[in-house]
């Protein structure tokens, strides 16, 4: 008779998923101060609010229900999962998943579902209700980025089960789904005053390339901790992404540089971002040379196309389109050229013989998570302006969000009315106020 251990969890693996999801939700606030210092100066603080607010929202509604729905057992023929973990149902301190308490595994994937809730904000940056998007946020992540998950991660979910697409970190369900649905956020709220016109230009590069390094440094529980396990496999992705997170930066810097004769600080950390995006789907797929090409593709790639918005009048703000949605294109499309037994344990790419099996597999899921997700968001998109409005006044977005939503503004500090703060450069002098001592 055969008897099976029970599954038993791992106090090593157990402890670097701990730091690993510590380190994922770090990007949310590296992505707040990423997107702050791309927008200008009136329009900062509801930037950092729009991150920050996508962490209580999000964790609330995956602790109800959307933990049960992603990664509960299929329901539908791998659509989507049941209802048996509403509220964490179930699941106790000693529940496991592989060699980690599954409450862990829980905590993780939310942040992963935090900040791809955070990254659609920048594509409608300094012109998005601050209501409209305290509604948007739970709706899309039960309607978006949750069935998108199981698909992907999620027991019997039809692309890995059915299609055999691979996705090892979240090319489909962060990149691809925050790119898409930026995209139609862009068409719902439609451009900025002044687009094509005024120079929108970042107001603080220190700010942005802070928060590209606090990407860059939770970017490795992204992606190493996606291997639930402290081993060989996780220090192989660790060092995939520190490679494409720099080959991205060169790529792009090299066609700034070729394109208008010099090489910029935001070039740079969009570059890295590029690479990182990338090589999010790729990375426990791809050797060390992939990885490196995978990264330098995404930087020259996606360096042209944050300019598509112009030609094609789209005003998506600070580049999700261009960064995350292409991005997440080339790195979950060039699986299908890298991939190696190796790192896969049987699927390989098309350099190593695989074929072009790999690469339409790829490019099935591409194509169907990307309509997937623009279609609903723009749905979502659509009722929700025609119910509230999503779109800020005219008069709200000339003056700035910071100070007509939120009555504050980052850099300057005074007194009006009933003691709301205001900035001084916005009042006409008549009623400037000196600050009480």
């Amino acid at each position: 008779m055969t008897t099976f251990a029970a599954p038993r969890i791992d106090t090593g693996d157990t402890a670097w998923l701990l730091a690993a999801t510590a380190l994922v939700l770090l990007m949310t606030p590296g992505l707040a101060l990423f997107y702050g210092g791309m927008v200008r100066t009136k329009s900062v603080l509801n930037m950092l609010m729009m991150s920050f607010v996508s962490i209580a929202l999000v964790t609330v509604v995956w602790l109800a229900a959307g933990y049960s729905l992603a990664f509960g057992g299929d329901t539908a023929a791998g659509l989507v999962g049941g209802l048996d973990h509403l509220g964490l149902a179930g699941i106790g301190p000693d529940s496991v998943t592989g060699t980690v308490p599954t409450l862990l595994f829980a905590t993780f994937q939310l942040t992963f579902a935090i900040v791809t809730a955070a990254l659609v904000s920048g594509a409608v940056a300094d012109r998005a209700k601050f209501a409209a998007w305290l509604v948007f946020v739970p709706v899309w992540a039960l309607l978006v980025y949750v069935p998108v998950t199981h698909w992907v991660w999620g027991p019997g979910g039809w692309i890995l089960t059915h299609l055999g697409a691979l996705d090892f970190a979240g090319g489909l369900p962060v990149e691809i789904t925050s790119g898409a649905s930026g995209l139609a956020l862009c068409l719902v709220l439609g451009p900025r005053l002044g687009f094509k016109k005024d120079a929108m230009r970042p107001h603080n590069l220190p700010m942005v390339v802070l928060g590209a390094g606090l990407l860059w440094f939770g970017w490795f529980g992204f992606n190493a901790g996606s291997v639930l396990a402290a081993n060989g496999l996780a220090a192989a992705v660790f060092l995939n992404t520190l490679a494409a997170g720099c080959t991205g930066l060169l790529g792009w810097l090299f066609v700034e540089q070729r394109r208008d004769g010099h090489p910029t600080t935001l070039g740079a950390a969009s570059g890295a971002v590029a690479g990182l995006v990338a090589i999010t789907p790729s990375c426990g797929s791809v050797s060390l040379l992939g990885a490196l090409v995978v990264g330098l593709a995404a930087g020259v790639v996606c360096s042209y196309a944050v300019s598509w918005k112009f030609k094609l009048n789209y005003d998506d703000s600070l580049d999700v389109v261009g960064v995350h949605l292409v991005g997440g294109i080339v790195g979950t499309l060039l699986i299908g050229v890298f991939a190696g037994r190796a790192m896969t344990g049987g699927t390989e790419g098309l350099l190593y013989g695989g074929g072009l099996a790999q690469l339409g597999k790829q490019l099935v899921a591409v194509v169907v998570v990307a309509v997937y997700a623009f279609g609903v968001t723009f749905a979502i998109g659509k009722v929700l302006d025609r119910l509230m409005g999503f779109r800020a006044s005219e008069e709200q977005e000339h003056t700035g969000l910071d100070l007509t939503v939120h009555a504050e503004t980052a850099y300057d500090h005074g007194v009006l009315g009933h003691g709301a703060p205001v900035a001084h450069s916005v009042l006409p002098s008549a009623q400037k106020v000196k600050p009480q001592a």
